[in-house]
């Protein structure tokens, strides 16, 4: 049996510069075989290591339909995400995973799709939009609404604007009040306020979140008053992992254990879960 602690040897392909502090690795496993029948599901995530640092947790943004490869989305904030932004194309860290439950994306064919995001929250909801893009013909409308403090915290600026150019998804950008420049066209105002706005209807429709607790909390009282159940709307506590495999007991909320659980939860699940944040 293979030791559930130690890491694959993965190679940084590329490097995008996303935002102040924030970056995307394309990575590769250097295991032949491996790189061939690696697979995921949307919504997992993995422990990436920075040797001689340890390891940090966060998503797969990438779409288990694009093979070959894993990205992930990460700020550097903390001693091992800074050493990981210390890294470059060619380097070698390692990987994790993939772990946690994953969208039930098989059960919304037919639906109409939401996503809602937050500044980094959006790497985790960009492999589900990413999915549910390379697998157009399942799903009915798509629409994004996506927000950041300001102009430049926005991630995948790039994928953004390919998104705005399509005819077959709804994108939606916003910034904080005050966030804006002189060449922004995009909306003006809190997520929650701009998702309100936008009024998507409800009907045979399901809604996915990610981003800061707060941002949640008010985009679920907004998609209350708009008509939708709780157990429509979808969210990730991929911030909540820790080990990944349900070891060290740092993951819990309550009595819950995100790693053995998680991350993905309906709104049910989340309410009952607020006082334990």
């Amino acid at each position: 049996m293979s030791d559930i602690y130690l890491p694959k040897l993965v190679t940084i392909e590329d490097v995008v510069e996303e935002a102040p502090f924030v970056r995307s690795y394309r990575l590769v496993f250097q295991d032949e075989e491996l790189r061939e029948n690696f697979s995921f599901e949307t919504g997992q995530f993995g422990l990436y290591s920075a040797f001689g640092y340890g390891e940090s947790t966060f998503c797969i943004a990438s779409s288990p339909t694009q093979t070959g490869s894993i990205q992930c989305t990460f700020r550097a904030s903390g001693r091992v995400t800074n050493a990981l932004a210390e890294l470059s194309i060619g380097d070698t860290m390692g990987f994790r995973g993939p772990y946690g439950n994953s969208f039930p994306v098989d059960e919304w064919k037919g639906k109409n799709m939401l996503y809602i995001a937050g500044g980094i929250g959006l790497p985790p909801v960009r492999s589900v939009i990413n999915y549910s893009l390379d697998r157009r013909e399942d799903f009915g409308d798509i629409t994004v609404v996506y927000g950041s403090k300001c102009v430049d915290d926005l991630v995948y600026k790039s994928e953004l604007a390919h998104w705005d150019e399509r005819a077959d998804i709804r994108c939606i950008q916003t910034v904080d009040p005050g966030g804006e420049t002189d060449d922004w066209t995009g909306e003006v105002g809190f997520v929650p306020t701009v998702l309100e706005e936008a009024a998507p209807d409800p009907e045979n429709t399901i809604a996915v979140i990610c981003g800061p607790p707060i941002m949640i909390k008010f985009c679920l009282a907004a998609l209350e008053k708009l008509g939708f159940s709780s157990d429509q709307v979808y969210t990730t506590l991929e911030n909540k992992m820790k080990c990944g495999v349900g070891k060290c007991g740092r993951c819990n909320v309550g009595d819950i254990y995100v790693c053995k659980e998680g991350p993905v939860y309906t709104a049910s699940h989340i309410k009952k879960m607020y006082s334990d944040f």
